[in-house]
C-alpha cells in the first residue's frame, strides 16, 4: 500500500512522527506537510505565489517534503507534482477535535476532501489537543481495522474520524452542529482576538459526531465535497 500523509499542524507537529511510524507498518509512506502551522485554512490554495517545496528527512518515511502553503496545496503537490500513485491519504492526526460546524474551517478535513477530489480515498484523524500519539495509538489501529474490515471506503471517499482514549465504542455519525461558541474579544486599541468555549448539548444525540465524542465514543463520519442544498434544489425544480 502506498500512503500519503499530510496535516495542518505542520511538519513539526508532535503527532506526525508517531503517525508515520505507525503507517510505515502498512506500506510505503510519503509525507507532504506544511512548512508552518496552517490550522483553520480549510481548503484554500495559493495560486498567486510560487511555493517553496523542500525535501526533508523524516524517520520511517520513504520520502518527505515541506510546502510553504496550505494542507490542500500539500495534497495537490503530492498528487499532481510527484509521479506516485497513492492507495490512501491520511490527514492528521490533528491537535484538537474536528466536529460539527467547525469542520468547515478544518485544514485537516479539507486535505482529505482535496485528495478525494483528485481521486484518492482519504481518512482525516483528529484527537484531543492535550493527548500524545501514544495515548491513542492502539485506538487508531482499532479504528483503522474497523474501516478496512467493513470496507467503509467502498461507501464514501472521505471519512472524518475523531479519536478518544478508552472509547465506549466506534459509531458511524453525521456531522453535528455547534461545537464551539464564538466571540471576538477586544484586547486593546484596534486589536481583537477570536475566542470561544466548547459547547455541550444538554440532550446528547449519539447519531451526531459532536455528541458522540462528548459521550466517549469514536466518531466516524462520511464526508463529501458536494455542497449543493439538495432539498432546496428539489423544491426549486417544482416551481
Amino acid at each position: 500500500m502506498r500512503i500519503l500523509i499530510t496535516n495542518d499542524d505542520g511538519i513539526h507537529s508532535p503527532t506526525l512522527k508517531g503517525l508515520v511510524e505507525w503507517a510505515a507498518s502498512l506500506g510505503e509512506v510519503t509525507v507532504v506537510a506544511p512548512r508552518d502551522e496552517q490550522s483553520g485554512k480549510s481548503q484554500s490554495i495559493d495560486f498567486r505565489h510560487p511555493l517553496e517545496i523542500k525535501s526533508v528527512a523524516l524517520p520511517f518515511a520513504h520520502r518527505a517534503y515541506t510546502v510553504s502553503s496550505t494542507p490542500a496545496d500539500c495534497v495537490r503537490f503530492a498528487i499532481l507534482g510527484l509521479d506516485i500513485g497513492y492507495d490512501l491519504v491520511i490527514s492528521g492526526v490533528n491537535l484538537g477535535y474536528n466536529l460539527g460546524h467547525d469542520i468547515a474551517y478544518s485544514g485537516t478535513v479539507a486535505a482529505s476532501l482535496e485528495a478525494a477530489r483528485l481521486g484518492i480515498k482519504s481518512l482525516a484523524f483528529s484527537a484531543h489537543q492535550s493527548l500524545s500519539f501514544d495515548d491513542y495509538k492502539s485506538v487508531l489501529s482499532s479504528v483503522f481495522d474497523y474501516v478496512m474490515k467493513r470496507n467503509l471506503l467502498g461507501f464514501a471517499n472521505v471519512y472524518n474520524i475523531n479519536l478518544v482514549t478508552s472509547p465506549k465504542d466506534i459509531l458511524i455519525t453525521a456531522q453535528g452542529g455547534v461545537y464551539y461558541t464564538d466571540r471576538f474579544e477586544h484586547i486593546g486599541g484596534d486589536t481583537y482576538v477570536q475566542d470561544g468555549e466548547p459547547y455541550r448539548s444538554p440532550t446528547p444525540d449519539l447519531s451526531y459526531d459532536t455528541d458522540a465524542v462528548w459521550e466517549g465514543y469514536v466518531s466516524v463520519t462520511p464526508m463529501t465535497f458536494e455542497k449543493t442544498d439538495l432539498s432546496a434544489l428539489n423544491a426549486l425544480k417544482r416551481l
